[in-house]
């Protein structure tokens, strides 16, 4: 199967003897100009980039209104472990716990989730333009968990949990809206996709536009707020929540990396090793729906970290989803952590929403991807 292409060396069970039988967990080699990514060479990625997502949270943790130092965090630290004073925190201690830690760890949940939906759309659909923000997936997202806090779900503790599966609804219908409009002939070009999706985008948004309308002042404000991007945490309980959800979608996704190798040589080259195509894409968009849906039900419409992040990250280490989606997930919540630090400290005490600083990030890349690329696009 050589091509002078990215080729994967398959077996049943991925082993190289052929012997055994096909399934979404079987091993892949992934050979990019002769070289193999081996197990090695992943760990090590990985580990640097967890490494480095410590480092962030403690850097992007100590910045803000007040600057925390070393000193700072031992005593936070101290008195978490052994309260001198009962239940009352420190100054530290409560920018921390209470503020700081909560948003960083937000950050870092929606932006991985995000990029892991964005490698996985890309694959799909064999585009490095995939993402769902450009797509509409966002807009679907969130127009469902707009339609959810007009009808006051997710005002209290007990609903919270409730409105990511509003969002996913949202999401799982615009992307089939997406694949409906663009799919021509058994393909979807890379115009049909964007056109669908700037389509659906406007429509989308104008719904979300009137539900704004016709909500009261007070809460209108807040959606606004919302639908730019914001990574204030809902409090401990909600942000344990939504890392339920955004952990177990992304280890489902994880768990299809071996055949997202497959499907970006073709399905009929996936069908040929006993992949159930069609079967595995709808699971697969099911998963990037419900994922979308939960960050966007919480965060707003952030937009292209799942774009950005997968394709700078495929350029740096290769094209293996056993080791591009954790890595894209690593470094889209990296990405977006260090986005919400500068939103919230370069015009302080004003507060930027973190969508903007995406989009100035992503759009100059998204144009790149659009005119000087597209020969490297399928």
């Amino acid at each position: 199967m050589s091509n002078g292409h990215a080729t994967p060396l398959i077996s049943a069970t991925g082993t190289r003897d052929g012997r055994g039988s096909s399934g979404p967990a079987a091993e892949l080699e992934w050979s990019r100009s002769g070289a193999i990514l081996t197990r090695r060479r992943r760990h090590l990625v990985l580990f640097g980039l967890v490494a480095a997502s410590i480092v962030v949270t403690v850097l992007c943790s100590s910045f803000g209104a007040a600057v925390l130092s070393g000193s700072d965090w031992l005593t936070a630290l101290r008195e978490l472990i052994t309260p001198e004073h009962g239940d009352r925190a420190g100054t530290a201690g409560v920018i921390l716990f209470q503020l700081r830690i909560p948003r960083v760890l937000m950050g870092f949940l929606v932006g991985g989730a995000l990029a892991s939906v964005g490698v996985t759309l890309q694959a799909l659909l064999r585009n490095a333009l995939a993402d769902p923000y450009v797509l509409g997936v966002s807009s679907g997202a969130a127009l469902g968990a707009a339609i959810a806090m007009l009808l006051g779900i997710g005002a209290t503790s007990v609903l919270l949990p409730v409105l990511p599966l509003w969002g996913f609804a949202g999401g799982l219908i615009a992307l089939a809206l997406i694949y409906r409009m663009a799919r021509s002939h058994g393909r979807l070009p890379i115009h049909s996709l964007l056109l669908a999706g700037v389509i659906l985008n406007s429509i989308l948004t104008a719904m979300i536009m009137f539900i704004t309308s016709i909500m009261d002042p007070a809460r209108s404000a807040g959606l606004m707020a919302w639908l730019m991007g914001s990574l204030t945490a809902p409090g401990w309980i909600g942000l344990i929540g939504i890392a339920l959800y955004v952990m177990a979608g992304t280890m489902c996704l994880l768990y299809y990396a071996p055949v997202l190798n497959v499907l970006t040589q073709g399905e009929d080259t996936a069908r040929s090793l006993g992949i159930d195509t069609e079967r595995t894409k709808k699971r697969l968009y099911a998963l990037t729906a419900l994922l979308t849906g939960a960050v966007v039900s919480v965060s707003g419409m952030i937009g292209f970290v799942g774009m950005v992040i997968p394709h700078a990250v495929r350029i740096a280490i290769g094209s293996d989803h056993r080791v591009l989606m954790p890595a894209s997930a690593l470094v889209g919540g990296i990405f977006l952590v260090v986005s919400d630090t500068i939103a919230r400290t370069a015009f302080a005490p004003a507060e930027i929403p973190v969508g903007i600083v995406t989009a100035l990030a992503g759009g100059p890349f998204f144009l790149y991807l659009l005119l000087w690329r597209k020969d490297r696009m399928v």
